[in-house]
């Protein structure tokens, strides 16, 4: 293989790499505005525990779902135009949303998780790709 493959190949893993973070970033963002749309629609279909110590009424954690879960499609956006901006705001946001996630636990225990998990995935993919070493 000549050092001309070599490079095209690498540079076919890098793009690969960098659109699945997007994808997943995306899939992030969606799943965020539907936790929001879910908790400003119909309060009564949420399930909270008695005294929590993070308690926000399910309108306030609708808002702050929806606006986090917008802002991560934008930053997804940008990761698939290939934006530096956007790998640090998909980084900051990915961590924003684990916090965020983990005091939304008591409300929807499965469905956060599965967000948290999602976003260190993210995390791994925007920060162990690097374009300059191809």
């Amino acid at each position: 293989m000549s050092a001309t493959d070599e490079h095209s190949v690498k540079q076919a893993v890098a793009a690969v790499t960098s659109i699945g973070a997007a994808v997943l970033l995306l899939s992030a963002g969606i799943l965020s505005i539907l936790q929001g749309i879910s908790a400003l629609a119909k309060d009564e279909v949420l399930v909270s525990g008695p005294n929590y110590t993070y308690e926000f009424s399910t309108t306030s954690w609708g808002w702050i779902h929806l606006v986090l879960g917008i802002l991560i499609v934008i930053a997804a956006v940008g990761l698939i135009a290939g934006a530096m901006w956007a790998r640090v705001i998909a980084v900051f946001l990915a961590a924003l949303s684990i916090l965020v996630n983990f005091l939304w636990l008591p409300y929807y225990p499965w469905w956060s998780t599965v967000v948290i998990a999602l976003n260190v995935v993210v995390i791994w993919a925007v920060t162990t790709w690097r374009p300059g070493r191809i």
